[in-house]
């Protein structure tokens, strides 16, 4: 029966009653994250075509979508706001997805920002032939990234929307996990020596037993090479639209120390202080010690693991380091998340300028 059918007498309690339910209700966001997929051409005849999960600020409404192990609360393919606050670029970890940080991702775009989270071709769960070519693997990571930012800019309907900064050019930052974390890194000017991953592992395998484990063949790779090609930096390229980063987890061990000095963009390192990956005193903070910028911080997030910064998947995953969906006993991954994704719509907020 419609509300246009009772007395007035008798509607008002209901209508009453529906006002309280309102109040009692949380507050609708006056803007979601739309989601759409970018297609990025491959570069030659035998790559293969990228893509990337954008995130956007919509005014569509939103609801949740299944995407395999991450579900996804977004207005598929709703319309964009007409301003943003810049562009976000998301590089995820080695064998890893581009919708795995659900959270982060839509966090930022409610915010204002258009986010771009890259499919790393070679470096998925389906395909992990980048892997296989140490060298290449370090120096086509940033550049699979800038090829995505290239992509966007190409295209007006993107490109229009995105806030400049004083200098008229595009704001830009960029986040990373884990592997995405080292491929941040290097579009913020850090160089990758192979031989210091040989040098790490040969003395310090015991206490950074999974990565060693996983790297194995990269750390032979770079060992049986002459001795000056094993120290060269690679020519893992940087990206100068890119403003401001945040590596999560990151592979750092790989770094020269004289590549991160030079990084002179605001860097916020944030690892797990339980993370048994990417063991921090190795990697995270071997980045903090040789950054030479007043505007680089490290954080270390208490009894977190590996792959904090993940949405935790709706199944079991298994990794070299266990599986993605655990937790160590006593930390709350996703209030985590909650607090973390307004820590980085902060961090951009006062970095992109």
């Amino acid at each position: 029966m419609s509300a246009h059918s009772l007395s007035g007498f008798r509607a008002l309690p209901y209508v009453m009653a529906l006002t309280g339910m309102a109040l009692l209700q949380p507050a609708a966001r006056a803007t979601e994250a739309g989601f759409r997929q970018l297609t990025v051409a491959a570069n030659s005849t035998e790559g293969k075509p990228a893509h990337a999960a954008l995130y956007y600020p919509s005014a569509d409404a939103a609801r949740v979508i299944p995407m395999g192990p991450f579900p996804q609360h977004v207005a598929i393919n709703g319309t964009p706001a007409s301003q943003f606050k810049g562009l976000i670029v998301i590089s995820h970890g080695t064998v890893s997805t581009e919708i795995g940080f659900a959270t982060l991702a839509q966090a930022l775009a409610r915010n204002g920002y258009l986010v771009a989270s890259v499919e790393h071709v070679g470096d998925t769960w389906q395909d992990q032939s980048l892997r296989a070519t140490p060298a290449r693997y370090f120096v086509e990571r940033p550049r699979q990234v800038s090829r995505v930012i290239d992509a966007v800019l190409a295209d007006p309907q993107w490109r229009t929307r995105i806030a400049l900064g004083a200098d008229g050019q595009p704001l830009i930052g960029a986040m990373g996990h884990s592997a995405g974390g080292y491929t941040v890194l290097a579009l913020a000017g850090g160089k990758p020596v192979l031989a210091r991953m040989h040098r790490h592992c040969e003395l310090e395998a015991a206490l950074d037993p999974v990565f060693c484990g996983l790297s194995r063949t990269i750390s032979e790779a770079s060992g049986q090479a002459d001795a000056a090609a094993a120290e060269r930096e690679e020519p893992a390229q940087p990206d100068t639209r890119v403003r401001a980063v945040m590596a999560l987890a990151p592979l750092g061990v790989v770094f020269s120390a004289s590549s991160l000095a030079s990084i002179t963009i605001p860097v916020a390192i944030h690892t797990g202080e339980q993370d048994t990956f990417l063991v921090p005193r190795f990697h995270a903070q071997w980045v903090m010690q040789n950054m030479r910028s007043a505007s680089t911080t490290l954080n270390i997030v208490p009894k977190a693991g590996h792959y904090a910064f993940m949405n935790t998947p709706t199944m079991d995953l298994p990794s070299p380091d266990g599986s993605v969906a655990s937790d160590p006993q006593g930390f709350d991954r996703a209030a985590f998340l909650d607090r973390f994704a307004q820590e980085s719509v902060a961090f951009f907020d006062k970095n992109l300028r």
